[in-house]
């Protein structure tokens, strides 16, 4: 064990043994105390994690090891704002623990705040126009014209009135009409005149006919598989309300026969490389552009007619059969006469009934 060492003459730093015995401070804190203890007084105005960066420690090991000589009294900070607004840290390291308030003797006063300019300081200058006199103004004084050049309405366009006093104008393609005497003024009335542009009737909002014709079960399924897609992706997430939107057109994929795997593979699969920056946008598109097809109705074969009953032509009973082929006897009487037919002839037999030769038994040949 080493008892006694030759100190350098120059170049080291004294440590004291309350920092290099402290039970708890790790090596990493007691390094960049020792470290900064040793700096000259030039480069003390450098922040504390730009230190420790040259000695090695970094991210998490700076964080803890700063934690522990804050919570020790090593290192305190303050922060303030100066002149012009700027926010101000400063940093106190010292080699023996201090409390709050003799950290606060030895840190920089606080800079004075800055007064706000008086109101009366100075008078208001006098602003003259650039150009010009101030005119009055021109606007008014005219009936606003619909705008009619991008949608199609049942009532004419609004015309202008006519002045007071001017005739009215002729339409086109009729000659014109002589002007009729004035009329007396009529007595003056208070109500109000009607308007020229009669005014629609608001309309009832169209509802979507599948709200009707889907099924409220079906609509509970498909609510239910589209608020469960956020447990798989977080970016589906999706309220109550954009659920029970979409749940109308999720509800005919189970009307034409998918099942909830079959419609949560379709909306899972594929993830697009870009991202999904609407999960309403993007679901909708999945439901519309995926959607299956519509179960093929087959339809009944239709079965030919059977033919009429006749009556059989072969020996016995007269009774009646079905043909098929239009045969004129039915099977029981066609096998009757078939098994009635003799055997035919053997081939040696034969033979020898065409040449005129008595036949051959099978032992003589």
């Amino acid at each position: 064990m080493l008892r006694h060492a030759i100190a350098p003459s120059a170049r080291y730093t004294k440590a004291s043994n309350d920092v290099v015995r402290h039970p708890r401070l790790n090596s990493d804190a007691k390094i960049l105390l020792l470290y900064v203890q040793g700096l000259p007084g030039d480069a003390t105005c450098k922040p504390l994690s730009e230190l420790a960066n040259k000695v090695g420690i970094k991210g998490r090991a700076y964080q803890k090891a700063k934690g522990q000589l804050v919570e020790h009294g090593y290192v305190h900070e303050r922060r303030s704002q100066a002149e012009g607004g700027r926010w101000l840290t400063d940093q106190l390291v010292a080699n023996t623990p201090l409390t709050g308030e003799q950290a606060l003797r030895l840190l920089r006063p606080p800079a004075p705040p800055v007064a706000a300019p008086s109101v009366a300081a100075a008078p208001p200058s006098t602003q003259f126009p650039t150009v010009g006199e101030p005119t009055p103004r021109v606007a008014g004084g005219y009936e606003p014209v619909e705008d009619h050049c991008d949608k199609t309405t049942p009532h004419p366009p609004t015309e202008p009135e006519p002045a007071p006093g001017s005739a009215p104008r002729p339409a086109p393609g009729s000659a014109p009409h002589p002007a009729p005497a004035p009329a007396p003024e009529p007595p003056q009335q208070t109500s109000t005149p009607p308007s020229r542009t009669p005014t629609p009737p608001p309309q009832a909002p169209t509802a979507n006919p599948q709200a009707f014709t889907a099924n409220p079960a079906q609509l509970a399924r498909a609510e239910r598989v589209l608020l469960s897609l956020r447990h798989t992706r977080r970016e589906l997430r999706l309220g109550v309300a954009e659920a029970r939107d979409l749940a109308v057109e999720a509800a005919e994929w189970f009307e034409r026969g998918a099942s909830e795997a079959d419609l949560r593979h379709a909306l899972l699969a594929e993830r697009p490389q870009e991202g999904i920056r609407s999960a309403v946008g993007f679901l909708r598109y999945r439901l519309h552009r995926k959607l299956p097809e519509p179960p093929v109705q087959h339809q009944p074969c239709e079965r030919p007619p059977l033919p009429e009953l006749v009556e059989c032509s072969g020996p016995g009973e007269p009774h009646l059969f079905r043909p098929m082929f239009g045969e004129s006897e039915c099977p029981s009487c066609r096998r009757a006469a078939a098994e009635a037919e003799p055997e035919p002839l053997p081939w040696r037999e034969r033979i020898a009934l065409i040449n005129g030769t008595p036949a051959a038994s099978p032992a003589e040949a």
